[in-house]
């Protein structure tokens, strides 16, 4: 009998799981900023925040898939 292997949060570290709790977390915080209120320095700080916790994801993407990093498209 052929079983399917564990979905992928059942395969994450700890560590890996947080990372991703806290990136749900960030994005659940940034949709609910009123964007109109804030001054721009907010939203440079909240672009930032929500800049490196992108990087961090697709990092973690890396580990647990293993695919290879690839430069972004030029012109970005």
């Amino acid at each position: 009998m052929h079983e399917d292997p564990p979905p992928a949060a059942a395969r994450l570290t700890a560590s890996q799981a947080t990372r991703i709790d806290f990136a749900r977390r960030e994005w659940k915080c940034a949709r609910g900023e009123d964007l109109a209120c804030l001054d721009p320095a907010g939203l440079i700080l909240l672009v930032e925040r929500l800049r490196g916790r992108l990087g961090d994801v697709l990092d973690l993407v890396t580990e647990v898939c293993g695919d290879t990093p690839r430069d972004p498209p030029s012109g970005e």
